[in-house]
């Protein structure tokens, strides 16, 4: 051990590897977009009911000729409900981008608790779209009965928009306090993410009132970002190690 060339080499600053032992907060900016998707679609759907009580079936001629030239103003109201759909989906990608980020930096109850709620709205409007297309294409075997077709298809949109409002509100609302809080990961401040009673202090493997299932994913995401940590660590000290060598 006496001629182990890594015991005579410098030693390396305390502040290099400090931002990687104790990171910033990382906050997730989709708040402004989910609200400004859910104003879209409360104005999507309020158009929708005005241009089908006012125009169709009555006036779609002329609603045709002043306004949603060259299609029917029914093909109108379904391609701005498959743009609609279109903005979801790139709303989706977004999310799922910047939670996949935030779990990355070692926040994992946020990641957990909207699972969920990141999928459920396009998840509806996909079930939504295939209704639609269902009412579409029975709407062309049986022609006629033009309200009731129309009410079939506002009915849709209304659901939905019930349905993407709560999720979306809910997911708001978590992602507003947690952007608020500006806690420190919860691998670091793992007391102040679950609560105990008689302030037990934790321990791997223990936890109080949790299912099994809930116990093996949140070792399995702390196990995976320990993974990922230790890997960053070490490239960063290679990188330190190589450039004094350099030095």
């Amino acid at each position: 051990m006496d001629d182990d060339p890594l015991l005579d080499a410098p030693l390396l600053p305390p502040h290099s590897l400090h931002s990687r032992l104790h990171p910033r907060f990382y906050s997730i900016p989709t708040v402004c977009m989910a609200n400004i998707l859910l104003l879209i679609h409360v104005t999507f759907v309020i158009l929708a009911i005005l241009a089908g009580v006012f125009c169709v079936p009555d006036n779609d001629d002329i609603c045709f000729e002043k306004y949603t030239y060259p299609f029917k103003v029914q093909t109108a109201i379904l391609i701005a409900k498959v743009a609609l759909w279109i903005l979801h989906v790139c709303f989706e990608r977004c999310i799922q981008y910047h939670h996949r980020k935030v779990r990355s930096k070692g926040y994992l109850l946020i990641y957990r608790t909207t699972r969920h709620l990141k999928r459920l709205p396009l998840l509806i409007h996909s079930t939504g779209n295939a209704a639609l297309l269902l009412i579409v294409a029975v709407q062309y075997t049986f022609p006629g009965h033009a309200k009731l077709y129309l009410c079939c298809i506002f009915g849709i949109l209304s659901m939905e928009l019930m349905c993407s409002l709560i999720c979306l509100v809910v997911y708001s609302v978590k992602v507003s306090n947690f952007n608020r809080a500006k806690s420190r990961p919860d691998i670091i401040e793992e007391e102040k993410m679950y609560s105990y009673p008689s302030h037990i202090t934790s321990e791997v493997g223990f936890r109080e009132i949790s299912s099994l299932e809930e116990i093996v994913e949140k070792q399995g995401d702390v196990i995976e970002y320990l993974q990922r940590h230790n890997a960053l660590l070490s490239k960063r000290l290679l990188a330190l190690t190589a450039q004094q060598d350099r030095g």
